[in-house]
């Protein structure tokens, strides 16, 4: 094990091997203290910080964080690595890399030439140059690299700021789900996709929720994916049957360990990304996955441990699902980013920052990345720091974010965003949805020739069957 050194603030530190040194570079957060390897004092995460950055990239393909013999995630990583796409930077120490990321960025040619590297980077390459950049460093890269999937809508293009319109309900009551959805399209949400949290593990009741949906988009010929957000297992089942399935889910996570957990493998979930590809019902594109992470998974399931029987920090576990996600070719991604709680990020200033990782992470990986800017109640975080975060992703080319009725979902009882937080950061940025929803939205007057949402009265607009009670249930 090499034992990295550096010295700061009058004192000698020592890190021992690759996973200890990643860790004490991490910015501080919770999740990192309370798994026990974080940096004990602002003087030792600098050390470490300054001794990885100095750190050869090719170190990472030498010295595995998680072994290779016991773990497939990170086989994936080192099996499918592109050295030839690495080969214009492999001569380069983390620090080094970060220099030539936001030179880069400050090309006119930055998308290609990111796009370019990208094959090439390992999970924990992308995670360590993270650790060593300012928030306004992860936003200028991450603005500067362009991921694009598409299935009946085309997401990630610059200029576009998508949303999930996430209608759940504690019951799964097929009006309150209508509901939502009629108030999450009026104001113009909904391009990324329509998607359902079930209330219920129930076959039967996924599938009736996935039939509402479609039904919702046939009736109004609207450019949307729908999904309900079941295990992937269940979801190939229901597309055997002839169910509608639109978009294949699943949690992800960055230890063989972690996925177990969540009751997949790489396998599975192979099979399900050819089930949902084999019905062929998108438009304008084929990306069927539908993925979601989040920081602390690996550390709430005890799968977090690394070579030496360490404790991997949590930003660099999470960067490894992206190596999941990038195998699958997924239509969306996004990190749940304050949703598990305060044990793994603390307060807004840590879920903030770890917004901005991921997303950073996520696209340098070639991911249509998006973030549930969120926390929940026992946190301590309030909407201004949600406003805070959507903002800075809204600069950041976020590909979409997760809107809920009033940012308050009464199902899983967290807080999110609202449809208007939506219309706030299109407004301000100059964004505007999905190409093909923006269409629809003008051809049905819901929106100007601007992408100005306008009002429509729910019972005189094309959605206004929605407003009943017959919709089907």
């Amino acid at each position: 094990m090499t034992v990295y050194r550096r010295r700061a603030a009058g004192r000698t530190y020592e890190f021992h091997g690759l996973v200890d040194l990643l860790a004490k570079a991490t910015p501080r957060r919770s999740g990192d203290e309370l798994a026990g390897c974080a940096a004990g004092s602002d003087g030792e995460r600098a050390a470490a910080q300054w001794a990885l950055a100095e750190l050869p990239l090719t170190t990472f393909l030498e010295e595995p964080v998680v072994p290779y013999e016991t773990d497939e995630v990170t086989r994936l990583i080192l099996d499918t690595h592109d050295a030839a796409a690495f080969s214009s930077i492999g001569h380069l120490t983390v620090g080094g890399f970060r220099d030539w990321l936001l030179t880069t960025a400050a090309r006119t040619d930055a998308a290609g030439r990111l796009a370019a590297v990208g094959p090439g980077l390992t999970p924990e390459m992308v995670a360590a140059v993270s650790k060593i950049m300012r928030n306004q460093d992860l936003i200028a890269v991450a603005r500067a690299v362009t991921v694009v999937s598409a299935f009946r809508t085309t997401v990630g293009l610059p200029g576009r700021l998508a949303t999930r319109l996430q209608p759940n309900h504690p019951t799964d009551d097929p009006r309150g789900i209508a509901a939502a959805t009629l108030d999450g399209l009026l104001l113009g949400c909904g391009d990324a996709v329509i998607g359902i949290n079930p209330a219920s593990d129930s076959p039967r009741a996924a599938a009736d929720l996935l039939y509402l949906l479609d039904e919702v988009r046939l009736r109004y010929d609207i450019p949307v994916q729908s999904c309900v957000l079941t295990h992937v297992s269940t979801t190939i089942d229901l597309a055997a049957r002839g169910v509608p399935v639109d978009l294949v889910f699943q949690s992800v996570a960055g230890t063989e360990g972690a996925n177990r957990s969540f009751g997949v493998d790489l396998q599975l979930l192979r099979e399900g990304n050819e089930a949902g590809k084999s019905l062929r019902r998108g438009t304008v594109g084929n990306n069927v996955m539908y993925l979601e992470t989040g920081q602390g998974s690996a550390l709430s399931s005890g799968t977090h441990l690394g070579t030496g029987g360490r404790p991997v920090d949590q930003q660099t576990l999470e960067a490894r699902a992206y190596a999941v996600a990038r195998t699958l070719d997924p239509l969306l991604v996004n990190t749940v980013v304050g949703f598990i709680g305060p044990e793994y990020l603390y307060d807004g200033k840590q879920i903030i920052r770890a917004g901005l990782e991921d997303h950073f992470c996520g696209k340098l990986l070639g991911l249509p990345m998006g973030v549930d800017i969120c926390y929940t109640n026992h946190a301590e975080a309030d909407q201004d720091d949600m406003d805070t975060l959507l903002t800075l992703l809204s600069a950041a080319g976020t590909a979409f974010v997760i809107t809920v009725p009033g940012a308050d979902d009464v199902m899983l009882g967290y807080q999110s965003l609202s449809f208007h937080d939506a219309l706030y950061a299109r407004e301000l940025m100059g964004l505007r949805p999905a190409p093909e929803f923006d269409r629809w939205l003008r051809a049905h007057g819901m929106a100007d020739a601007t992408g100005r949402i306008l009002p429509v009265d729910p019972h005189s607009s094309p959605l206004r069957a929605l407003a009943s009670p017959g919709v089907r249930g």
